[in-house]
């Protein structure tokens, strides 16, 4: 049974910057012959979120504008009294989206629609350097024991 973990190391701009993940994680599903499984993602840190989307400039520019309707930059924050960094908002953003994605692995490809993308969103208000946890387990696929 394959089964394997990595990491994605990916610097952001932050201000909800949305990073396309798609070939990385692709990349790693194909390295480990899996067959069928699933690929597990998780980002550690709180002020950003995994996803999918179409990963289209109007989605996005929709997306981005749908997120600052939800959690405006510029509302109070509890959080910036306490820490004075200004980044409440993208706290409140990332437990929104949440911190991690599961995608099934049938016939060794993920089962990701035809428009679907996987996205890193950052939400700081600051440039960043990210990691994502990438975890690979199921069956291989016959003949590559």
């Amino acid at each position: 049974m394959p089964f394997e973990i990595s990491e994605i190391t990916v610097q952001t701009t932050g201000d909800t910057d949305v990073v396309d993940l798609t070939g990385q994680v692709m990349a790693r599903v194909e390295r480990s012959n899996l067959e069928n499984g699933a690929v597990t993602l998780f980002i550690p840190g709180s002020t950003a979120a995994l996803t999918t989307i179409e990963f289209e400039s109007g989605v996005i520019n929709d997306l981005k504008k749908a997120i600052e309707r939800m959690a405006p930059q510029d509302m109070y924050y509890e959080h910036n009294e306490r820490w004075g960094d200004g980044n409440g908002y993208s706290h409140v953003r990332a437990a929104i989206f949440g911190a991690s994605l599961r995608i099934p692995v049938m016939g060794g490809r993920m089962t990701l629609g035809t428009w679907q993308q996987i996205v890193l969103l950052d939400f700081d208000n600051r440039p960043r350097k990210r990691r994502v946890v990438v975890q690979v387990w199921g069956s291989e696929a016959a003949g590559t024991a």
